[in-house]
């Protein structure tokens, strides 16, 4: 399996898993179908679409490949029947918050640290690999633009701003992934070796409750 293929699957897991978190996003502020839709797919594509315009490559890959957008709305549009169509689901999750926010958080990590990469690995790809601000730079926008999105449309504060180090993760993630890079590392441990660091802040973060200094 070349690496093309590698990336690929993890723009597919990433687009899935920010597409569930948006539809939670979206069910916790009452939309319907659309709202949920709309919600699932800004997240799951909104990164992917502010990476491309910033590196000029237009129109942006979710309108020359549909297949990201098909995937996103297809797994918001099963989501939100999961959702709506289960009782006995709803009335587990509704009773417990916690745990809402927990599959909410897992969702966001896994498409995190797969967006890290397929962003940080566009740059490289544009011929800006011997910039590693840049690469990183792009690899966390696209990690967290399509939460940012997402939040925004909500109408609420994005989780980026205040709690559980999201983008410290990401930005993490993302030196680590063009530093092995520039030390020589093969693309395909430095991707895994990304995406593992970048979970596994986030999931402690969440399990410890970590946050960054804030105001009160």
């Amino acid at each position: 399996m070349d690496f093309s293929t590698i990336v690929f699957i993890l723009e597919m897991i990433g687009t899935v898993a920010f597409a569930v978190s948006g539809v939670m996003v979206a069910r916790d502020c009452k939309m319907d179908i659309f709202g949920a839709v709309v919600l699932g797919c800004a997240t799951a594509v909104g990164g992917g679409m502010i990476r491309d315009l910033l590196l000029g490559a237009t129109p942006p890959m979710m309108f020359r490949k549909p297949v990201y957008v098909t995937v996103a709305t297809i797994a918001s549009v099963l989501t939100f029947l999961l959702e709506y169509c289960s009782p006995k689901l709803r009335e587990v999750i509704g009773r417990n918050q916690e745990r809402s926010d927990r599959i909410l958080n897992i969702a966001d990590s896994i498409g995190l640290a797969a967006f890290v990469v397929v962003g940080c690995r566009s740059a490289i790809e544009g011929g800006y690999g011997d910039n590693l601000f840049l690469c990183a730079f792009v690899g966390v926008l696209t990690g967290i633009g399509g939460g940012i999105l997402r939040d925004v449309l909500a109408g609420q504060m994005p989780l980026i701003m205040r709690k559980r180090v999201y983008g410290l993760a990401a930005i993490i993630g993302s030196i680590v992934y063009c530093g092995l890079l520039r030390a020589g590392t093969e693309a395909i441990p430095a991707a895994l070796s990304c995406i593992a660091i970048t979970c596994l802040i986030r999931f402690l973060a969440i399990h410890y409750r970590w946050n960054l200094p804030s105001f009160h």
